[in-house]
């Protein structure tokens, strides 16, 4: 930003037009009371907030404004009457929010201007010429390009969406032109968002390169006779119209403010005041901002931040509970507390721990809480200076051993599978936990944060220490032993404490939804089937993926040499620019589509399209392929390996996907590619114990059985009651052919259309995906409903449930929240309407398989055997098993997953075994 007097006063000018729509499309759909798509619209007021904070983060100004238009016209329409003519109406949920976001920032203490039958452009042009011309500095705050004209060297227009600064060097940079040629340039190219005409077929570039060549719209209109080409002629007959479209355009800054910015020319009027706490707390409360409320309380001093939360609706936030944290040093407090334990009727427990790794993870404390307010920390291996003496820590795990083991003791926890991990290394089994908040919140919640911190500030109305507080960050970070007892103590404390408060108030709320309360649940049976599967772990060939992971190395060299010698130079693979100079400049391969700069993309899509008719681009995806494949799995897999147990750990995250479907990290076994031969080789590699199989047991087509089910499409029913070949029948049903008539590619064709649809494939995708044209592809589709008419009557009633509820469920109750299913942003809200269709199928399989996880365990335990749970993947489920037990796991395995629901069509599940995990596909 160029200043002739960096000293000078600053005046801040929001375009409080531009900021409302922005806010309003860039937030969600978020409503005074989540998911009740009745109550008050909020996205467009808390995005307001948040943007105004920010600015006045980064541009702290003692005088600022926010200017919005007012309703009505302006002189422009009068001077012609379809200036703004195609403008669409506001959306009604945006204009619901007006009034409140004028109120919100006048309790923030900044003005607010609405001046009748003047533009916000003109207000701001009139406030910034004015503040200039007195040697004030200016900001003006938009995203607005029409502001341009007003930048010189003291006022600048600044873009805190995208970062972009238009000072005096940056509009020339932008525009090719300099600020005072910006109504100029604006003429010739007219504004179709106001509707205002340019010159018709005159862009940027021609605008730009006349005024260069004639120094001014005046310039242009005077050498009109010698522009050649359609555009001069174009020009030449916009002649007439231009002086009143340059008129439209300008950006006044001469309007009589007076009565509103009272005065003018002095700025005292546009002082910000100190805000109004107490309103603001009324309104953050009223509009359920919660995490701005808590924030004002705590900016505000103590009192505040009491009240916050006892004003909060009542059994949303209780009010905090008097604290009393204990450090326990010796044997007598221990032992009282132990007492306490054993007599609790539900305890929150909670590790201190070394590594967030769970199987290497190790205790330097424990923490626990049975009343409200109340908990105790048993520091076992804090070590810095001057730390006091602990209690040791194998005689306090002897001691707490009969009640950690103990499967009558409640227990409750945040993310208790990790607890238990961290117990398990230190040789106890902790059993008896019967809660964890993780859980409850993702299946009340599923579409917010989970952590407990989260979940304190959302319930409880409490923020907790954060553990970057006391450790610190990055480089300078220290182990949790090196914290002193005096600062552990309340955190652990909280931790416990907390996670008790938070349970009080989410076990209710799912016991009120005896559906929500059945997936909570199931999800608790499935956490204790993890535990076991994480803990067993998975043994790999390593040396097999060492051997595999040489020879795709050699490939890739060997694939790059060959991209070379393609290209006829070298160059880098991984390089879209260097690849784009070699593909568009040099080679001339045909331009699939562009990037948002206007640059030819050689993204993944265009390197599949372009790969069928060149080897270059074939090369290159193979090179790729290949080399995350070599990075991801046959370098990174022998690395992983335990050398305690000579396993491959995975970690299942269930608090994760909204669907329900598990997460596999560190390292993600559920994404291994196997549609080719090196990524199924990588799974030969996934191996059983010697004497031992593997056994892989999956549903067989489980979304478009549940697909059956949920839309009762009588001929989808029929299809899979009789047992036959769901996508040939499918075909059969699109062509009109009889089913033993239709062709392998017919059979391809119907088995896309089925997968699509499900996941909401549009006639484009569709059209691609067959390499057909759109036509053909829609042809197909319709065809399709008409066949299957409960499959579209299904989609439809789900698309219209969704908008009414905010939510859609799968068969078991497990529901699935929607926040952009009544979005005014097209493209979110056309999202939120394929996943309506699609997270119910999807949710079901998983709750599906996770009922079979359960089932399956329950028996393998039940009969003693020795098979092992390894591997969950989508629909699949794998197991190590001993010889003598093969034919029990084909015969049973298969009856358990088909016997944990009645569905309106047969569950069927199919088992293979093998030496390894390829194998018994």
């Amino acid at each position: 930003m160029t200043d002739r007097d960096p000293d000078a006063p600053l005046l801040v000018l929001v375009d409080g037009s531009s900021y409302l729509y922005r806010a309003f499309h860039a937030m969600p759909d978020l409503r005074a009371v989540p998911g009740d798509p009745s109550s008050p619209p909020t996205g467009a007021i808390r995005g307001m907030i948040n943007m105004l904070q920010a600015l006045q983060k980064d541009y702290p100004s003692q005088h600022m404004a926010v200017v919005f238009d007012a309703s009505g016209p302006t002189f422009r329409e009068a001077l012609y009457p379809s200036y703004k003519a195609h403008r669409a109406p506001m959306p009604d949920d945006l204009r619901a929010q007006i009034a409140p976001i004028h109120e919100v920032i006048g309790l923030l203490g900044l003005p607010v201007l609405v001046v009748p039958q003047v533009e916000a452009d003109d207000v701001i042009g009139t406030l910034a010429r004015t503040a200039a011309d007195q040697g004030w500095r200016v900001i003006i705050s938009s995203g607005d390009k029409d502001l341009s004209q007003l930048v010189d060297s003291r006022i600048t227009i600044i873009d805190t969406m995208s970062g972009k600064v238009r000072d005096v060097a940056g509009v020339e940079a932008e525009f090719g032109v300099p600020p005072r040629l910006m109504v100029d340039y604006q003429t010739l190219v007219g504004d179709a968002i106001d509707n205002v005409p340019g010159v018709d077929k005159v862009g940027p570039k021609t605008a730009a390169k006349w005024l260069q060549t004639y120094g001014s719209l005046d310039g242009v209109v005077a050498h009109a006779h010698e522009i050649k080409g359609v555009a001069g002629e174009n020009l030449r007959r916009a002649l007439d119209w231009l002086p009143l479209g340059r008129q439209l355009l300008t950006i006044r800054t001469d309007c009589d403010l007076a009565g509103h910015v009272p005065g003018l020319p002095a700025l005292d009027a546009l002082r910000k005041r100190e805000p109004d706490t107490a309103a603001l707390q009324h309104f953050y409360q009223r509009y359920g901002f919660r995490s701005l409320a808590r924030a004002l309380g705590e900016a505000t001093g103590p009192q505040a931040a009491n009240g916050a939360a006892s004003e909060a609706p009542a059994g949303e936030t209780p009010a905090v509970p008097a604290l009393r944290y204990t450090t326990v040093l010796d044997w007598p407090t221990f032992d009282a507390w132990l007492e306490r334990l054993r007599a609790a009727p539900l305890v929150a427990f909670d590790t201190e721990t070394t590594s967030l790794d769970a199987m290497a993870a190790r205790l330097v404390g424990l923490s626990w809480s049975v009343a409200p307010g109340e908990a105790a920390y048993v520091p076992l291996a804090h070590d810095y200076p001057g730390a006091p003496a602990q209690l040791p820590l194998q005689a306090v795990l002897e001691r707490l051993r009969p009640w950690l083991e103990d499967a009558t003791a409640p227990k409750c926890g945040q993310h208790v599978k990790y607890d238990q991990h961290v117990l398990a290394n230190h040789g106890i089994t902790a059993r008896g936990y019967v809660h964890d908040t993780l859980l409850q919140s993702y299946v009340l919640e599923v579409h917010k944060p989970h952590n407990l911190e989260s979940l304190a500030e959302r319930h409880l109305g409490r923020r907790g220490l954060g553990y970057e507080d006391l450790c610190g960050k990055g480089a300078a970070q220290i182990p949790f032993a090196q914290v002193a007892l005096e600062r552990a103590t309340p955190y652990a404390c909280e931790d416990a404490e907390m996670c008790l408060a938070v349970h009080q108030v989410l076990w209710p709320r799912l016991q009120a939804e005896p559906g929500l309360q059945r997936i909570y649940e199931l999800e608790m049976a499935v956490s204790d089937v993890l535990l076991r599967m994480e803990r067993h772990g998975v043994l790999i060939d390593a040396d097999a993926l060492r051997r595999q992971s040489q020879a795709l190395g050699e490939r890739i060299v060997a694939l790059e040499a060959e991209a070379h010698a393609l290209a006829g130079q070298p160059f880098n693979l991984g390089s879209p620019k260097q690849i784009a100079e070699i593909f568009f400049g040099k080679l001339g391969l045909p331009v699939i589509k562009k990037t948002a700069t206007g640059a030819p993309s050689t993204d993944e899509e265009v390197l599949e399209k372009l790969a069928e008719d060149y080897p270059l681009p074939a090369r290159i995806l193979e090179h790729r392929s290949l080399s995350k494949l070599k990075s991801t799995y046959t370098d990174k897999l022998p690395a992983m390996v335990n050398p305690a147990t000579g396993r491959v750990h995975t970690h299942y995250g269930q608090a994760v996907a909204v669907t329900g479907r598990l997460a596999s990290n560190d390292p993600n076994l559920q994404n291994i590619p196997i549609r080719t031969p090196e990524g199924r080789r990588i799974r030969e590699a996934f191996i059983a114990p010697p004497g031992w199989c593997i056994a892989s047991a999956d549903y067989s087509q489980i979304e478009l059985r549940i697909m059956a089910h949920l839309s009762e499409d009588a001929a989808l029913l029929r299809a899979f009651a009789e047992g036959q070949d769901v996508h040939r029948a499918t075909a059969a049903e699109v062509f009109g052919l009889a089913p033993e008539q239709v062709s392998p590619e017919q059979r391809r064709y119907a088995k896309v259309i089925n997968f699509g649809l499900i996941y909401g494939m549009s006639p484009y995708g569709l059209a691609k995906a067959l390499g057909i044209d759109a036509t053909a592809a829609r042809n197909y589709i319709e065809r399709y409903f008409e066949r299957f008419a409960g499959v579209r009557a299904y989609m439809e009633r789900t698309r219209e449930q969704a908008k009414a509820r905010g939510y859609v469920e799968t068969v078991f109750g497990r529901r699935l929240v929607l926040p952009e299913i009544n979005s005014p942003n097209g493209p979110r809200r056309a999202a939120a309407e394929r996943a309506a269709i699609n997270a119910p199928m999807q949710g079901t399989a998983a709750d599906l398989i996770k009922m079979s996880m359960v089932a399956v365990q329950q028996a393998i335990d039940q009969g003693a055997r020795r098979t092992r749970m390894i591997l969950q993947v989508h629909d699949e489920l794998v197991f190590e098993v001993p010889p003598e037990e093969i034919d029990w796991v084909r015969s049973e395995v298969p009856r358990l997953m088909a016997a944990v629901a009645t569905l309106r069509v047969p569950l069927v599940a199919e088992v293979g075994v093998g030496a390894n995990w390829e194998q018994a596909h």
